[in-house]
């Protein structure tokens, strides 16, 4: 095994997390891959070590969460959810509670899948949650990178069905040449450019916070970029 970094991923049994998962197994700048999940998966692999963890009780992990750097795919619905408190668990306090536990024990980036649209004073409750969670995470002291994805409508084979947005990638596929100019970075989006995009800006030489909207991860896989935009 080379003497690599260390990749440590949650969320892995999602669409993006899936994706990025086999990425990250097949690449080899990375020696060791840690998976964090609930229940033990059929996922084998010489660089793959699975933690089994409480996402309620991330510290009892301890030294189970030390990496270099940690992608984080966690993220639910509310009606997977049940209720908002539930939703705002799942995808503020486990994504910021991992963040936090990381880099204690020396991870130097996180990359994490927001929403477009994610905006901590947003009338809508998904986007203020997902605006508050990476409000909180970038203001976390030492990590040298915090990059922070936000695909549109996602593309791709879920484990789960979800009638409404499949109806949705019907309709985004089909007139996707309506999504142009300024409507372009509502366009959907492939998981797999999502996780290509998060492993590569894990390779570069960017530092600091970085934010990427839909259109520049489609548009920018294999040279990506900053966006500039305002937290």
């Amino acid at each position: 095994m080379t003497n690599g970094k260390t990749a440590l991923i949650a969320g892995s049994t999602g669409l993006i997390g899936g994706h990025l998962l086999l990425q990250l197994l097949d690449d080899p700048a990375y020696s060791q891959v840690i998976s964090l999940t609930r229940r033990p998966t059929s996922e084998a692999h010489p660089k793959l070590k699975e933690v089994i963890v409480d996402f309620d009780n991330l510290e009892q992990a301890g030294d189970d969460l030390k990496a270099d750097h940690v992608f984080c795919c966690l993220g639910t619905t509310r009606k997977k959810a049940g209720s908002k408190e539930a939703f705002h668990k799942v995808d503020y306090h486990y994504v910021v509670e991992l963040a936090r536990q990381c880099i204690r024990l020396g991870a130097s980036r996180f990359l994490v899948v927001s929403a477009l649209g994610a905006n901590r004073t947003s009338s809508v409750f998904y986007n203020q949650v997902k605006g508050e969670m990476e409000y909180t995470i970038t203001h976390l002291d030492d990590y040298k990178g915090v990059y922070i994805f936000r695909p549109s409508l996602l593309l791709g084979d879920r484990n789960e069905k979800r009638t409404g947005e499949r109806i949705a990638q019907w309709f985004a596929t089909t007139f996707s040449f309506l999504f142009k100019g300024g409507l372009k970075k509502y366009q959907a989006i492939e998981g797999h450019k999502v996780a290509t995009a998060m492993r590569q800006v894990a390779k570069s030489d960017l530092q600091g916070v970085c934010i990427f909207e839909s259109n520049e991860i489609e548009e920018e896989v294999g040279n990506l970029r900053t966006s500039g935009t305002d937290l």
